[in-house]
């Protein structure tokens, strides 16, 4: 059993480095609590790798996953458009909204990590390994390996938003979700593309987005200095 649990939590741990997981762990530590994200993203892992572990055990058949793409890519969608009109807003706004409850946050993370995880490699990954040793001890390794990974990418979140500013963030972190959406549709419906294929063509969204931001943004009306009044003696 603890050979098992090694070999799944090794197998997981590699598959989710530099996978869309993982970045998007990097880019809600940006935003969140670390302990929120990292609580959201163990709940998530527990949850998907069970079902991975028993669907690999005693059916060795997949989820339907193009149906589950469709909601991942929504569900990200929607974060980044939330994300990115929050970085958009005023000063003045930002000031006087308050930041997202931990309730809220450990919801949003729990559901796109959930999401981004059921059809993904890792989760076929986690089921091929159920399929041929006991469910119970790759269910304990996935999850391990998982959150592991996890934890690696908020740390390095955290140490990289220490030097960054917080509305640069919010809208690169607005951005990148919009890539994953992308991404996620791409793999599941054009998978002639490839990786590197879907990749760069995901790019193109958030990159058409970004200047389209920052031409609105420059484009737009800028306030008036206002000028102080001079006394009437004043020489001109």
């Amino acid at each position: 059993m603890i050979a098992t649990i090694l070999l799944s939590f090794g197998v997981l741990f590699l598959a989710e480095l530099g996978d869309k997981s993982q970045l998007m762990a990097l880019t809600f530590s940006l935003r969140y609590r670390w302990w929120v994200v990292l609580a959201g993203i163990s709940v998530a892992s527990v949850a998907v790798n069970l079902i991975a572990a028993g669907v690999g055990h005693f059916l060795g058949t997949a989820l339907p996953a193009n149906a589950i793409a469709v909601v991942t890519a929504l569900t990200l969608l929607v974060v980044g458009l939330w994300t990115l009109r929050d970085a958009l807003g005023s000063a003045e706004e930002a000031e006087d909204t308050p930041p997202p409850s931990t309730r809220n946050a450990f919801l949003v993370v729990i559901s796109a990590f959930m999401l981004a995880e059921l059809g993904d490699r890792t989760m076929f990954a986690a089921a091929a390994l159920a399929s041929k040793n006991g469910w119970l001890a790759v269910w304990i390794g996935s999850t391990i390996g998982m959150v592991a990974a996890g934890g690696l990418a908020i740390l390095v979140g955290k140490l990289a938003g220490k030097h960054l500013p917080e509305r640069g963030i919010a809208f690169a972190s607005g951005l990148l979700f919009l890539f994953f959406a992308t991404k996620t549709v791409l793999d599941a419906f054009v998978s002639g593309l490839g990786g590197w294929g879907s990749t760069g063509l995901a790019l193109l969204v958030p990159v058409v987005v970004g200047l389209g931001i920052g031409a609105w943004r420059f484009s737009g009306p800028r306030r008036d200095v206002a000028v102080p009044d001079q006394p009437a003696n004043a020489v001109p």
